[in-house]
């Protein structure tokens, strides 16, 4: 059988190494130089990041995170293991032959591998930019036979191995579901044509520009021409304006805008809740967590809801001190001790490593350096490295969970690890690591409808969506179940096509020639 899957092999990549393809020997040459070290997939991911939308970031995070595994698993294991001489070129056409042969082990194709994974790692988020990605990642592994370094099933085996090693990712970091599996609870809006009614806050130090899109304030005046926006500019005092566009709101009977990350999108909820408005968010920070979850992952899809008065229900969870008062509330996540540290190290380095090997070097970062947080939860001791409070639960389970299934579910999301056990730093890290976390004696994870925290006299600050604020001594976590209304979209293909293509125009109008 051996031998002959050996003859087929040598038949094919002959049959490939003396054809004539129109237009290859211009194409194929260069473009599998340019994917030598992974440099083409690096640079596809830098284009995706920076002038996709939400979807191609994580895409291209999985891509590269899916081709660093798969790189290390050819070149490091399956080449030793495999020792296969290079196939003999002669028969390959000088004009499309490598000016450096490559001396490595034939099997599998290292190129193939990491153009597989790439690709499928960039499908799992997103299959539309999967689909254009497809044909490049094909034409490189079709490259390496043509240019006579690689017998056929080496490309294939290549191909294999890549997809393995993005599913593999999976494991840790499970894709972010279509926003039409998660489950959302309709509720009735206001319907504001042309935004009539809408007054938007626009928090102009929130997020970064994006390539091919106008500024926030003017994609808003575009979509939603009626509405009125206000610029929250450097200096200015975020929460007056935000009282202000309020004021105005419930008097023309509409609803509330803003745009911003999750910081100004929390300031923003918990005046809407007060004032009985409806919020509509435009995801103008930098993750924008709240609008992916809430389904408005673009400023079309929230175009779209108000448009049609289509809208979800939502929890917003209370912080109170010892006596009752109210602290501040959270759409997204609280913590207290070092989970805020966890979180800013594993941002800083997502975007070039993946977000599960992130957390995993930010969590042996954060443990390093460590200090336990001895607290009372529910008047029980506890002696713990963290604390995590989600405003309903998190998937998937562990240090870096990234959406909600649910959003009015009424619980909170509960994450700790414990300090007390025995080797719990080295323990963790091996849980971790092996993604098995769930299964770890030191870490644990309950949903509850209220926590009380108390013992906080050495804790300075307490972390909730992105913000700081002072802690109190003692706290009460809980929800206010279904308490505010965000416009999101139903069906919304249609008409946020349609919309997309009148702002596009429109911006080309108003560019100066």
């Amino acid at each position: 059988m051996k031998g002959r899957i050996g003859r087929i092999d040598r038949r094919w990549f002959e049959r490939v190494a003396t054809a004539r393809l129109t237009g290859a020997e211009q194409v194929l040459p260069p473009l599998t130089r340019a994917a030598n070290h992974g440099r083409l997939w690096c640079g596809a991911a830098v284009v995706l990041a920076a002038a996709g939308g939400p979807a191609a970031g994580r895409a291209a995070r999985r891509g590269v995170g899916a081709l660093a595994l798969a790189s290390l698993t050819t070149n490091a294991v399956a080449k030793y293991a495999v020792r296969r001489s290079r196939p003999v070129h002669d028969a390959v056409p000088l004009v499309r032959r490598l000016a450096k042969a490559p001396w490595t082990s034939s099997f599998p194709s290292g190129h193939a591998a990491s153009a597989a994974a790439f690709a499928t790692g960039v499908a799992l988020e997103s299959p539309g930019y999967g689909a254009v990605v497809a044909p490049v990642a094909a034409a490189v592994a079709f490259s390496r036979v043509y240019v006579g370094v690689h017998y056929p099933t080496d490309v294939l085996a290549g191909i294999a191995l890549g997809a393995a090693a993005a599913a593999v990712t999976c494991y840790w970091w499970p894709p972010r579901p279509a926003p039409s599996t998660i489950e959302r609870t309709r509720v009735a809006a206001p319907a504001l044509p042309e935004g009539e009614g809408l007054v938007v806050v626009v928090n102009s130090g929130s997020g970064k520009a994006v390539p091919g899109k106008p500024p926030a304030r003017q994609y808003v005046d575009l979509l939603l021409p009626r509405a009125e926006v206000l610029v929250c500019g450097p200096g200015d005092d975020l929460g007056k304006l935000l009282d202000k566009a309020v004021a105005r709101a419930a008097e023309a009977g509409g609803a509330l805008g803003v745009c911003g990350g999750d910081g100004t999108v929390n300031a923003a909820a918990r005046r809407a809740v007060a004032a009985g408005l409806p919020l509509a968010v435009f995801p103008g920070g930098t993750l924008n967590h709240f609008a992916l979850d809430a389904g408005t992952a673009t400023f079309e899809d929230t175009a779209h809801a108000v448009r049609r008065g289509q809208a979800v229900r939502v929890d917003l969870a209370r912080v109170r001190d010892g006596e009752g008062a109210d602290v501040t509330g959270f759409v997204n996540t609280f913590s207290i001790g070092l989970y805020p540290e966890l979180v800013r190290r594993r941002e800083r380095l997502e975007g070039r490593i993946g977000k599960w090997p992130a957390a995993t070097v930010a969590l042996l970062g954060v443990l390093r350096d460590a200090t336990p947080l001895r607290v009372r939860l529910d008047g029980h001791d506890r002696v713990l490295w963290l604390l995590f409070a989600g405003n309903g639960r998190y998937l998937p389970d562990g240090l870096a969970p990234t959406h909600r299934p649910h959003l009015d579910e009424g619980l909170l999301d509960v994450r700790t690890v414990d300090a007390e056990a025995p080797l719990a730093r080295t323990r963790l890290t091996l849980s971790a690591l092996a993604g098995a976390l769930r299964r770890s004696h030191v870490y644990r994870a309950e949903r509850v409808e209220r926590l009380r925290i108390s013992g906080l006299e050495s804790v300075a600050d307490l972390a909730y969506d992105g913000e700081r604020a002072p802690a109190p001594d003692a706290l009460l976590l809980d929800k206010r179940q279904g308490a505010l209304t965000v416009y999101s979209p139903a069906d919304p293909e249609d008409e946020i096509t349609q919309l997309a293509r009148t702002a596009s125009l429109a911006a080309a109008r108003r560019r100066p020639a």
